[in-house]
């Protein structure tokens, strides 16, 4: 329940308030916050310190305004991540180093997950964007297939962290892909490792999977 703040720093009080809220499960995705008015009343401060309180909690992605609705608790939490994480990347240099060591480190565990935990659906998509893959050459929808490939195994392996952490960088990794042109100059390689991994998926098999995920990862290394 909601209790009144008293504090000098009222706007972040409110704001621990709201998160505790959405910690202990009263405050859902796509929940409605109450308005203004009731939260200033209900809280005991001001609507100028409530406003600031909403103010940072968009920033932050947890909540969204929808004009002449009100606001909710975010729906989709992947897409509050991604612009920030992005622009870190560009403010830090857009080195493509960089996401290939965070690929290494990230991808072949998560498909160690994904081998215990994907279903047939799943093995039937990946084998969709793989055939989608296979039979193109356009070098940016090449990127944007493989990415898709990658990021539905992370989704595969049923832990939402990763899965959100891989949709935050997933415009980072298809511009590494796009700059590697790893799908365009070796497609024959790039089509028997992503064939690989499949197998490995489809047979449930968690170390043969990290194996086949790590090695075709290294091959970024060489383009």
């Amino acid at each position: 329940m909601l209790s009144p703040v008293k504090n000098t720093k009222i706007y972040e009080m409110v704001m621990e308030q709201i998160k505790d809220l959405v910690k202990k499960g009263e405050l859902k995705s796509g929940d409605k916050l109450p308005s203004e008015r009731e939260l200033s009343e209900k809280l005991e401060v001001s609507r100028a310190s409530i406003r600031e309180a909403l103010k940072a909690l968009q920033m932050l992605g947890l909540i969204e305004t929808k004009h002449g609705e009100g606001n909710f608790i975010n729906e989709n939490f992947e897409n509050s991540l991604l612009e920030p994480l992005s622009t870190v990347f560009l403010l830090l240099g857009s080195k493509s180093e960089s996401v290939l060591e965070l690929r290494k480190i990230i991808e072949p565990e998560t498909a160690v997950l994904a081998a215990k935990n994907i279903t047939n659906e799943q093995l039937i998509e990946l084998k969709e964007i793989m055939e989608e893959l296979n039979n193109t050459s356009d070098a940016e929808v090449c990127a944007s297939l493989d990415k898709r490939f990658h990021y539905k195994i992370a989704q595969a392996s049923g832990n939402h962290l990763i899965s959100t952490i891989m949709f935050s960088v997933s415009s980072l990794i298809e511009k590494h892909i796009e700059n590697s042109k790893i799908n365009t100059i070796n497609k024959t390689l790039v089509k028997a490792q992503h064939e690989e991994i499949w197998n490995a998926l489809e047979t449930h098999n968690g170390s043969s999977a990290k194996a086949a995920l790590k090695k075709h990862l290294e091959l970024s290394d060489v383009f």
